[in-house]
Parts: C-alpha cells; sequence; structure tokens
C-alpha cells in the first residue's frame, strides 16, 4: 500500500503548451507510458492534447463544467461523472464559463482497461489493484483497517476499499 499526498505530485505543463497539470502518479516501461493519474484545470474554450496509443477518462470534480468534443460529437461533462475517449481523438473542451477542475486516468491501449468509479460512503470497490483518490478526503476501510485520506490523497493499494464518511471518492480499478 502506498499513500501519496499533494506534496508528493508534480506541476507540469500540457502537451499542447495551453496550461497545466499536477501529476499525482505516472508510470513507464520499456514501452513507454503504462498509467498516469493527474488532475488540471480548464479555464478557458481550446484543444485537448493529443496522446496516440492512450485511453483516457476525465472526471470533472468541481466547476461550471463544458461541453467536450469528442471526433465532432458532443458530450455535456457532469460532476463526478467519468468520460472515457481515445488520446488521440480530436477532443475539445467548449463553452467553458469558468476553470472547472478534473481528474484523469491515461493507461496505454492494449492494458487492462481501468474501471473507474465514483464511489459514496457506504460503497466499495475491488480490484487487484485499486487507486483511489479522495478529492475532499474520506474514511476508507480498507482490509482489516480504516485509512484516512486528506483532500486530494491518492491511495494505491491492492483487494478491497469501501467509504466509510467522508467523500466522493474516485476509484481506479486495475487488473
Amino acid at each position: 500500500m502506498r499513500h501519496l499526498t499533494p506534496a508528493d505530485y508534480r506541476q507540469m505543463p500540457w502537451a499542447n503548451g495551453r496550461g497545466t497539470t499536477v501529476e499525482m502518479l505516472r508510470e513507464e516501461d520499456a514501452v513507454g507510458l503504462s498509467l498516469r493519474l493527474s488532475m488540471a484545470t480548464v479555464a478557458e474554450d481550446g484543444p485537448f492534447s493529443a496522446l496516440p496509443g492512450i485511453e483516457r477518462v476525465l472526471v470533472l470534480l468541481d466547476g461550471p463544467g463544458f461541453v467536450l468534443e469528442i471526433a465532432g460529437a458532443r458530450h455535456t461533462v457532469g460532476l463526478l461523472q467519468p468520460v472515457r475517449f481515445a488520446g488521440e481523438a480530436a477532443v475539445a473542451a467548449r463553452g467553458v464559463t469558468g476553470p472547472s477542475r478534473d481528474f484523469n486516468v491515461m493507461t496505454r491501449r492494449g492494458a487492462p482497461v481501468p474501471e473507474v468509479a465514483v464511489l459514496r460512503a457506504g460503497q466499495g470497490a475491488e480490484a487487484a489493484r485499486l487507486l483511489v483518490f479522495a478529492p475532499s478526503g474520506a474514511e476508507l476501510a480498507l482490509g482489516r483497517g480504516a485509512v484516512s485520506l486528506g483532500a486530494g490523497d491518492l491511495l494505491d493499494a491492492a483487494g478491497a476499499a469501501r467509504v466509510l464518511a467522508g467523500g466522493p471518492v474516485i476509484a481506479v480499478g486495475l487488473g
């Protein structure tokens, strides 16, 4: 089990140069990027970075939201509702009326597809590897004990977790 806090994250520019992201977790192997979790703020209309060979899931954390144009189709981004799209697709934010913060899951195509779920008190998830992000803090039951996550913390663990209090949390199940 690994417990990461905002002090462990790093800020970096977007690939397209139009903003910055907070990279929470990044894993690479001999082929390249295999997994990345990050947060970003969408503050204006504009294109997303193209990331060929990467599968993406975006979850709106806060703010007024926006519309994602994905390969010409429009998808309203609702609060805490995961949206999946291919990294090489032409993606742009439209209708941005104010800053919105989002959580991003990126995995290499061909790797196990992550199960991304928003959990509230009493709900749980289970996976061979479970990444749990707490935007505003939460208390989790994990194995035989409890774990407290502060605002912005990320837990990397195996098995099952259930939200006892606080939340909501975003659970990313791998494998």
